[in-house]
């Protein structure tokens, strides 16, 4: 049997996913680099959202497995990856 957090944050990842697909069949289909642009700066909202989404609910599913100290460290390290991916 699946765990259901591991489901969850499966199908969170298969979501992307599909979206990445559908971005990359809109651009193909409108062949504008205008409107290209926007979908691809849309993909980039839904990206980050997807990371801090699916780390939050693993980090939920093995809360009670970790100390508190090890929490901190996660959080830090997720929070400079995203700075890192979102920093202009």
């Amino acid at each position: 049997m699946i765990n259901k957090i591991v489901m969850t944050m499966a199908s969170l990842r298969l979501l992307s996913g599909t979206l990445e697909i559908c971005a990359a069949m809109l651009m193909l289909r409108w062949n504008q680099i205008d409107k290209a642009l926007v979908v691809n700066s849309s993909l980039a909202l839904v990206g980050p959202l997807v990371l801090i989404t699916t780390t939050t609910i693993g980090l939920i599913g093995i809360s009670d497995k970790l100390s508190a100290a090890k929490m901190v460290w996660i959080t830090v390290g997720v929070t400079c990856l995203l700075i890192g991916i979102l920093k202009k």
